[in-house]
């Protein structure tokens, strides 16, 4: 039971009286009642005043102050109940004296003749056959129910359409013998309840249901108009007011009360306040009939915040007749026809005044109640915070603090907290700000950093073990505080359940220095996140764990599966293999030469394909092992691992890189090797050259002298330039070029005459042998010219034949098909005869014989060519005289081909020698030229 004088009292309504304006801007009169009788009943709704007076009059003051009336009854009007959803009025009265109350149902929005509302009903209120006063009136807002209460204790309900007399039903509810002082209908879902309030009892029907069952709540009631409706921020209860308590009802229990002393004569409910009239002293007898206190004592408005706990208005006034609502505020009307405004305060005014008391929990309670938005309230839990925390009370600061959360800039609150004693505080105020998932980096950096300070694991690590959907934090800003707290383990298990794998493995490697469990954490990692991760932390595993790295990069390399994956057996089909670039790890094995053995050959084993840098660098280590071995049989062993692997085929395509290697560690059958599949017959020579290797360079020159003749040229030369007795090896390669006619005579001699130690007697055979090779070739030049000038003789003294005498053309057969010859036949100064169609057939000229025309022709072309030829050499000798780079005048005709030799396949051996000497003529000139320009 709550205590009235315990309530606070406040002014949350202003009093003024209600103002008439006149025709002058500044003229305003205090508003009075119509009509000079006495007003017996009042209600309000639908934008007026409704009044009833003794007269039967009805007056309507709508907001413009401008009344109407209509005559409702002939003698006077008892009840009016005014609809706020419908238009419709509902007025008992009397027309007539003695006991015959009429009920009248007026439709205000239409007019009868006389232009009053229009009247759609009317009846008797007499329950059954019994004449007795009506007490009060109510009527549902769906129009569909109706109770009229009496003082003999009965209770009429009309059911159906009350501005109707068809289709209506009535039923007597009660038949008591206590008055009826207030009736009121609470709607429930589908379920309709009647609240019946008598001078002595509380009882609730179910009007939906047939037989009307009754729940009697209370066997106390009250005066007459001391019942109200709540609305429905109470949930309709119904308020009953005695002289000591106030109770609430549901329709089927009682609820709340509330001690308010004094005799209650008036109860309305606006807007969640609670309006009670009351007079302390004892009054007179209370006319039932019309409702009229008749005391002239004063009377005491009070108005109540039931859900705040306080009065927010109280004031004495003159023998009140009632208090309506309407137009936003209440109108009290007095019996000197006057009537009195409270208009109630704006909630900004209420807070302040409030505010001024430090009333920081009722303006809360106040703010909610007017439904006042989050910023508002936000607002106000700011400054009741401000309060508490001047105060000294930190703990209830921080909790209003905590209910800003959203609305108020969390630094306005950490800055008062930040003192190292209110830690506590300022970690309840973060803890709430992560929970609202409102915390930024830096919030959780705070949190943490007082987690550490308190040395709270308990909290910490409920902080951080919170389930994925609650997560109110930056999981990598936790792990960074974490970390740089020293709490490795919470650190690791935040990384571990967000899927952090850099800051875990970070920690694991740098911190804990857990490297198997790195490792471990790595294997269970998706493809992409394990190669890169291997790529990061690959040399610190590598140097502190190299065995177990070395296995993973094995599997990373071939075929990767994490932890927990389908096994190659189970694997589904089609699926792409996880392969890394095994080439990318080298440099992780930088000081381990043996890990990094084991791990190519490994490679090189599983994956035939692998990288070719996989190839060198392995080759590279096999090397450098037979470079520093010293065991006989293991560096032969070892010799041959290299060889093996250079002839594997894989540095056919690349081998400059293997070649340097060979050629870093002096690994001589290598180099040698790959020259050879290099096809570097040149580089081969100059490598035993270098090593001054005599029999090589001969061996060299007689293996690929074939496919390069200029190694004899070069072999030449490089013996010319030693100093040392070489006159075999010299002998040996002028055989060679004699016998090949490689260079001319004059060309070695000039070659050899550098060396010292080459005397006459080295060149000698070589020099009797070309010059036997002359004279022959002159011998036998000089034989074809004498053969020459005799056919030409010969053919000369022919053609003078021919001139000067007849030819006799005997031949008896075709000398193309062998047949007798027969007329017509045609017939040549050779002395060939050919039959007319034969030679049509056979002949491509008709100047030329068929027969005699292949050899004619390959006179004719040997003579073309070798006078291109002899013009050719003319032009290239002036160009070679006259250019100031003849190199480049060499280099342009071998490119158009004109040193490649022309060999006709038809020439006699001796027309054969005769071209060749006139090229090696050509090539001589060549060559002495160009010895003699460098």
């Amino acid at each position: 039971m709550a205590a009235f004088l315990q309530w606070r009292r406040f002014v949350f309504f202003d009093k003024e009286p209600l103002l008439e304006r006149g025709e002058a801007a500044a003229a305003a009169t205090e508003f009075r009642c119509p009509g000079d009788s006495a007003i017996s009943v009042c209600t309000s709704g639908r934008g007026s005043l409704v009044l009833g007076d003794i007269e039967g009059n009805i007056w309507f003051v709508p907001r413009t102050l401008q009344s109407t009336s209509f005559q409702a009854y002939k003698l006077r009007v008892t009840h009016l109940y005014q609809l706020k959803q419908h238009s419709i009025l509902v007025s008992v009265g009397e027309d007539e004296l003695g006991i015959n109350p009429l009920v009248k149902v007026w439709n205000l929005e239409k007019r009868d003749s006389s232009g009053n509302p229009l009247c759609t009903r009317i009846f008797s209120a007499i329950p059954g056959n019994k004449p007795t006063e009506v007490s009060c009136l109510t009527v549902h807002e769906n129009l569909n129910y109706m109770a009229i209460g009496f003082t003999d204790g009965s209770v009429v309900l009309k059911k159906g359409d009350i501005t109707r007399d068809r289709h209506s039903k009535t039923d007597v509810l009660a038949e008591g013998t206590y008055p009826i002082t207030g009736l009121g209908f609470q709607q429930s879902g589908k379920q309709t309840h009647l609240f019946v309030v008598t001078t002595e009892n509380v009882k609730s029907y179910n009007v939906s249901l047939k037989e009307f069952p009754m729940v009697e709540l209370d066997n106390h009631g009250c005066s007459l108009r001391c019942s109200a409706l709540c609305d429905p921020s109470q949930d309709n209860q119904l308020i009953v007011a005695g002289d000591d308590c106030v109770y609430l009802y549901q329709p089927d229990e009682r609820g709340p009360c509330f001690a308010f002393d004094g005799q209650k004569q008036i109860v309305h409910w606006y807007r969640g306040y609670l309006l009670i009239v009351s007079q302390e002293k004892k009054a007179s007898k209370t006319d039932l009939v019309g409702g009229n206190e008749q005391s002239s004592e004063k009377q005491i408005l009070t108005i109540y915040d039931l859900d705040n706990k306080f009065i927010a208005y109280t004031a004495v006034f003159d023998d009140i007749v009632d208090v309506l609502s309407e137009w936003g505020s209440l109108y009290v009307l007095t019996s000197n026809r006057k009537i009195s405004v409270l208009q109630e305060k704006d909630t900004q005014t209420k807070l302040e005044m409030l505010f001024k008391k430090n009333l920081f929990v009722m303006a809360i309670s106040l703010a909610k109640s007017h439904h006042l938005d989050n910023d508002g309230l936000a607002d106000i839990f700011r400054q009741y915070g401000d309060h508490l925390y001047v105060k000294g009370d930190h703990d209830g600061a921080i909790q209003q603090y905590i209910r800003t959360i959203g609305k108020l800039e969390p630094s306005y609150v950490i800055r008062k907290f930040l003192d190292a004693q209110r830690i506590h505080n300022l970690t309840a105020y973060l803890q709430a700000l992560h929970r609202q998932s409102l915390a930024n980096e830096d919030h959780t950096t705070l949190l943490l950093n007082c987690y550490t300070k308190l040395k709270d694991s308990s909290k910490l690590e409920e902080f951080i073990k919170t389930s994925d959907n609650e997560v109110h934090f930056d999981v990598e800003t936790a792990i960074k505080v974490l970390r740089q707290a020293g709490y490795y383990r919470h650190a690791v298990y935040l990384a571990d359940k967000h899927s952090h794998h850099e800051w875990y493995l970070k920690i694991q490697l740098e911190d804990i220095k857990n490297y198997q469990e790195a490792l471990c954490y790595i294997g269970k990692l998706p493809f992409d996140q394990a190669e890169r991760n291997m790529k990061n932390y690959g040399k610190t595993l590598m140097h502190h764990a190299p065995d177990e790295t070395t296995e993973l990069l094995k599997i990373l390399c071939t075929d990767y599966r994490a932890s927990g994956e389908l096994s190659a057996e189970t694997e589904p089909v089609g699926r792409n293999k996880n392969k890394a670039n095994s080439e990318e790890f080298i440099s992780i094995f930088a000081n381990n030469p043996r890990e990094l053995k084991n791990f190519l050959e490994h490679m090189i084993q599983v994956q035939a394909n692998s990288p070719q840098g996989v190839y060198d660098t392995l080759l590279e280590l096999r090397l450098q092992d037979w470079a520093h071995e010293e065991d006989i049989q293991m560096k032969k062993r070892l010799q041959e691992d290299a060889m093996s692997l250079l002839k594997s085929g894989l540095f056919k395509a690349v081998f400059d890189k293997a070649l340097v290697l060979c050629q870093m560690h002096n690994f001589k059958d290598g180099v040698l090797y790959l020259y050879e599949q290099g096809r570097l017959y040149q580089q081969i020579m100059h490598y035993h050259m270098q090593n001054d290797e005599y029999a090589k360079v001969i061996e060299t020159c007689e293996r690929y002298g074939e496919q390069e003749a200029c190694l004899w040229e070069q072999a030449l030369g490089y013996f010319a330039r030693k100093e040392e007795d070489c006159k075999e090896y010299i002998s040996s390669v002028l055989r060679h070029i004699d016998r090949n006619n490689l260079m001319p005579p004059l060309l070695v001699v000039q070659t050899l005459a550098h060396n010292s130690t080459a005397t006459l007697s080295v060149i000698k055979d070589y020099l009797i042998n070309k010059l036997q090779q002359e004279s022959d070739h002159i011998a036998e030049d000089e034989r074809r010219i004498k053969q020459y000038r005799e056919e030409t003789k010969k053919i000369q003294e022919e053609i003078e034949e021919l001139k000067s005498s007849a030819k006799i053309f005997q031949k008896p057969k075709c000398s193309m098909c062998n047949s007798p010859l027969e007329l017509p036949s045609v017939h040549f100064l050779c002395g060939h005869s050919f039959h007319q169609h034969c030679f049509e057939s056979y002949a491509e000229h008709d100047s030329e014989c068929p027969t005699c025309m292949p050899e004619n022709r390959k006179v004719m072309d040997m003579i073309h060519a070798q006078e291109q030829k002899l013009d050719l050499h003319d032009k290239f000798q002036h160009q070679l005289k006259c250019s100031k780079d003849g190199f480049s005048v060499i280099a342009d005709y071998f490119g158009r081909g004109v040193f490649n030799k022309l060999t006709l396949i038809t020439d006699p051996l001796p027309g054969r020698a005769g071209t060749a000497n006139l090229d090696v003529g050509l090539q001589r000139d060549l060559l002495i030229h160009t010895k003699r320009t460098s």
